[in-house]
């Protein structure tokens, strides 16, 4: 029984304070109660975290997003999460294209030039899926990892002081309101003209002043005690919240975390392809005379959009690039100067190796090959692939 009438009181009192709170709440947002404004510093560190909070979100969940790009995986990523078990793995788009690349290539034949580019261009796109595994990978630990424990911790235990924070100001504007009311009853009584008052009006009116008199004690007290507790509240939240700042320098670090992985992910990208298009670019040609019997062979250059002249278009037939500018020069039979857009290493003697952006002579020889052209540097002449050149004014 003694248990059970504690938890009548207690349920009756906190059903007393939420009601007291709630009618203070609502006396507020209609403008007839006053409001105790929290000081200047502390509303700055409530916008703060508030700010961090809604913009951590929104960084974190782009991230996820490029990431991993499809909308299920990262729903059944977030539902293996919560069951605390491991996402079963799967295979990635570029490991996925390289297989298939692998697989075509082998079905043609490796020693055809096709099937073998085929199967270089597969076994590059599969290194570059591994690359993308360690980027998410490193990504979800170094970033992503301190990004959500702020938000679903730290912060948790923010709005939770806030929260608290708000209600102790309540009752102290609610226990306010009470001794504003308890001094203007007491007032309004003393100043009834006790005069007339005989016998037993007399003593109902000195108890009813004593009454309101000791209400108003009651009521001054309780607004001591909870300005007490708001300050206290008050302090605790301040305290938590001057700790924003040494998030934001945290959350920099795993920044520059991130900024390190995509930047050793690109960079091995980049070698990977380069890589590839030097083995494509050597090896093709002479697969190419070897394999389909044409006089002669198109290197095949990895970044098409820099290829000579705006109008560049490929044939399906015979891979054949021709631009306004090399038919220009073909139909002048003058020279011109030309930079070199990428290493090209001759296939044999009638060909002239090239290096990436050094300057070149390039004139065209009557019957030559369209994708071809004459290219001279000092005393060495060779034929030059036309996709490999841009030609200077």
């Amino acid at each position: 029984m003694n248990i059970m009438d504690f938890n009548v009181k207690k349920l009756a009192a906190d059903a007393g304070t939420f009601l007291s709170r709630a009618v203070q709440f609502t006396e507020e947002k209609l403008g007839q109660a006053e409001k105790t404004e929290l000081d200047a510093h502390l509303e700055n560190l409530l916008s703060k975290a508030e700010c961090t909070k809604i913009w951590t979100e929104k960084i974190m969940k782009q991230t996820e997003v490029l990431l991993q790009p499809n909308p299920n995986a990262r729903i059944e990523e977030f539902v293996y999460e919560k069951l605390d078990r491991k996402a079963p793995s799967r295979v990635n788009n570029p490991e996925l294209l390289g297989q298939y690349m692998i697989d075509a290539g082998t079905e043609f034949g490796p020693g055809t030039a096709y099937g073998n580019a085929l199967i270089k261009c597969g076994e590059t796109q599969k290194r570059i899926g591994t690359a993308d595994r360690e980027l998410i990978q490193t990504a979800a630990l170094n970033f992503l990892t301190p990004l959500r424990n702020f938000i679903e911790g730290d912060y948790k235990t923010i709005a939770k002081e806030r929260k608290l924070l708000q209600n102790k100001r309540l009752d102290l504007d609610a226990a306010k309101t009470r001794l504003k009311k308890a001094k203007t009853a007491e007032t309004k009584s003393s100043q009834l003209n006790s005069a007339r008052l005989e016998g037993d009006n007399m003593v109902n009116f000195f108890y009813m002043l004593n009454f309101l008199h000791v209400k108003w004690l009651k009521s001054e007290q309780e607004v001591r005690i909870t300005q007490s507790e708001f300050d206290r509240q008050a302090e605790i939240t301040r305290l938590l919240l001057e700790g924003i700042s040494s998030t934001h320098a945290h959350h920099l670090r795993c920044l520059n975390d991130f900024v390190e992985a995509q930047m050793t992910y690109y960079a091995q990208c980049y070698q990977y392809m380069l890589d590839l298009q030097k083995q494509l670019g050597s090896s093709f040609p002479s697969n190419y005379l070897c394999n389909n019997n044409h006089n002669a062979g198109t290197p095949m250059p990895s970044a098409l959009p820099n290829v000579i002249g705006s109008s560049a278009m490929a044939s399906t037939s015979g891979l054949v690039i021709t631009s306004p500018n090399i038919s220009d020069l073909k139909e002048s039979s003058g020279s011109r100067k030309a930079r070199v857009l990428y290493d090209y290493d001759a296939a044999n003697s009638t060909e002239l190796s090239l290096l990436a952006d050094e300057v070149i002579t390039v004139f065209s020889i009557i019957g030559m090959d369209s994708d071809w052209l004459m290219g001279e540097r000092g005393n060495q002449k060779g034929k030059v692939p036309i996709t490999y050149l841009e030609l200077l004014n």
